[in-house]
């Protein structure tokens, strides 16, 4: 049983076809880490245009994988759409790439990937 994401919507979008599940959990391990350490390397840069590019990517994966991080997403998605200067989004970012870090290396484990 996954601790760090669910499977309820992705088996739902796949139709219990297996193979479209695996495909689907590749294409997480291949994405959606990437698009983290662009947030990463954005946010302290104040690269408000990268880091609104990177967290919107990452939202429909982040969502139908279930992580629980999704509010935290939009935060940090909001904070460089509208180049909030003076907000501090820390909390919130590390809580995301903790929260694609621990999905990544579960996703891997479950699918030997």
């Amino acid at each position: 049983m996954a601790e760090y994401y669910k499977l309820d919507r992705v088996r739902e979008m796949a139709d219990n076809d297996e193979d479209f599940v695996l495909a689907l959990a590749a294409a997480f391990i291949e994405e959606v880490p990437d698009d983290a350490e662009r947030l990463k390397k954005a946010v302290p840069e104040k690269d408000y245009r990268e880091t609104y590019q990177a967290a919107h990517k990452m939202k429909p994966t982040i969502e139908l994988f279930g992580l629980s991080v999704y509010d935290e997403l939009i935060v940090v998605q909001d904070w460089g759409k509208f180049e909030q200067e003076g907000k501090d989004i820390d909390l919130e970012l590390q809580k995301v790439l903790t929260a694609v870090e621990n999905a990544t290396a579960e996703i891997k484990s479950d699918f030997n990937l």
